[in-house]
């Protein structure tokens, strides 16, 4: 039994020439997906493109630099106590400015009072909803700071006041 290249199903003349022979091609390898780069705690990159490199969470997440961070257990029920209050807020305004309703139109004409009083009870969801938006992609300590200092803003005055029985 011959090895030989004459017997090949398929034999071209020329096939032995030693100059076509180059040896075999490794198969092209796919270039592998860059998987993100991420560093742990305690760890910090610097130079061209540290700015892309996100950090690896104590719980195994990775996040990436331009993403939300996932709020935490202490961060949700804060906003969940400060959204309470929010609310609260609102209930007072609508309480408050109902009390003072009879009062205020001898300051100021009745179309001047609905538009006051309507723009005062939807300022604390209006607070609450563009500081939670604006901030999606800052630190939770300064989504705190914002909303802290919308509850010093917008308290109820009139509620405060006068309460919801008045004097």
């Amino acid at each position: 039994m011959s090895t030989g290249r004459d017997d090949d199903a398929l034999s071209w003349d020329g096939d032995d020439d030693p100059t076509l022979d180059v040896g075999t091609r490794p198969a092209a390898d796919p270039e592998p997906a860059a998987d993100p780069v991420a560093l742990p705690d305690g760890y910090t990159a610097v130079g061209r493109g540290s700015d892309e490199v996100g950090r690896i969470e104590p719980d195994g997440t990775v996040t990436m630099p331009g993403e939300p961070a996932p709020l935490g257990n202490i961060m949700l029920v804060s906003l969940g106590i400060l959204g309470g209050v929010y609310a609260l807020f609102t209930i007072g305004w609508i309480i408050g400015g109902l009390r003072l309703e009879g009062t205020a139109q001898f300051l100021v004409s009745p179309v001047g009072y609905r538009f006051a009083f309507w723009l005062a009870v939807i300022a604390p969801a209006l607070w609450f909803a563009t500081v939670y938006l604006l901030t999606r992609l800052s630190k939770p300590w300064l989504r705190l700071v914002w909303l802290i200092g919308g509850l010093a803003l917008l308290v109820p005055w009139p509620f405060v006041m006068i309460g919801a029985v008045g004097q």
